[in-house]
């Protein structure tokens, strides 16, 4: 005899219930606490599920029967704002030091020019802290370095080679 997913009754026949984004079978007594999801029969004799949905097109592959929803396993990455930005170097700190050194400077008097606390530069220069944009701009000015590496995403296009549905470890980039 089937069990409830939510209560664990023993029930002769349970519902497929959508309860905060998880399908669950559950007895009569639970399935006020989700939205009832409505069984479709299939041509095959097996039956399978969908929630009611508003939008016509999906591309998740949950209620999908077979049929590709992307065109030849691919999709082209729409751009978004972090597209433009630029990803502050790895080294930042390493390249703060040597170029205050490089001008001769103490951290004070680094500090001084750029109108900013000595703990300030000794935190940025031992990597504890990243500089805001303000204190970047100055340090890059002052010290005629850059601070930051192009974020080479441009037009990338993802695909997890299988034609089914992508996941992050399809896209990231480890950084060693």
């Amino acid at each position: 005899m089937p069990q409830c997913e939510m209560c664990g009754a023993q029930e002769s026949s349970l519902t497929t219930t959508k309860v905060e984004g998880a399908e669950l079978e559950l007895c009569e007594n639970c399935q006020g606490f989700g939205t009832t999801v409505e069984t479709q029969q299939s041509t095959g004799g097996t039956s399978k599920y969908s929630t009611s949905s508003s939008s016509g097109t999906s591309g998740s592959s949950g209620g999908s029967t077979g049929g590709s929803t992307s065109s030849g396993g691919s999709t082209r990455r729409k751009k978004d704002m972090f597209d433009d930005m630029d990803e502050l170097a790895g080294d930042y700190d390493d390249r703060i030091r040597e170029a205050r050194e490089a001008e001769g400077l103490t951290q004070e008097e680094l500090a001084d020019d750029l109108n900013e606390k000595a703990s300030l530069i000794r935190k940025l220069e031992r990597g504890d802290i990243l500089p805001s944009d303000d204190v970047k701009a100055k340090l890059e000015k002052k010290l005629d370095i850059t601070l930051t590496e192009g974020a080479d995403v441009g037009d990338t296009e993802w695909s997890s080679g299988s034609g089914q549905s992508m996941t992050l470890g399809d896209v990231v980039e480890r950084k060693e």
